[in-house]
């Protein structure tokens, strides 16, 4: 079967990909086939976070996503945050705050919460924590991640 070409819209620009399994995860493709790396393989399992992409706004597990699912919807990896250069203020929040040690969950942790603040502008300490709670980080950077947030939803 020869592989199949797919359009994606994927951080603001229409791309197309050449895939031979089109339900191949959708993280496969964003890695393997557009250089993305942003979302990192963790778990596989969609249980970790650090494979989290926005789909429409919405975070979304991108190891569990088959790529066949994702149709016109637009795609927005960490990558695709930052506008011409500049970061997002939960980008510079995570920095400032130093939320980072080893960073292979920063990534997922970072897509969570803007994905939480765009719809949350104003939440509290507990809906942080409830919104981050699936996000896995075995450094236990767990309460700078936390303040990283706040700093934002508080400005």
């Amino acid at each position: 079967m020869p592989p199949k070409s797919i359009p994606l819209h994927v951080n603001g620009k229409l791309t197309r990909v050449s895939v031979d399994d089109p339900d191949m995860p959708l993280l496969y493709t964003l890695r393997d086939n557009l250089g993305l790396h942003g979302p990192r393989f963790g778990c596989g399992l969609g249980q970790c976070g650090a494979c989290t992409v926005h789909i429409d706004g919405n975070a979304v597990r991108s190891c569990v996503t088959p790529l066949s699912s994702v149709g016109k919807k637009k795609i927005v990896t960490l990558e695709g945050l930052s506008a011409n250069g500049k970061l997002l203020p939960i980008q510079q929040a995570f920095i400032d705050e130093q939320a980072s040690q080893c960073g292979f969950c920063i990534n997922g942790m970072i897509m969570e919460a803007a994905a939480f603040l765009a719809h949350n502008k104003n939440p509290n300490e507990a809906q942080i924590k409830q919104a981050l709670a699936d996000n896995l980080c075995r450094c236990g950077t767990h309460l700078r991640i936390v303040r990283a947030v706040k700093r934002v939803a508080g400005a």
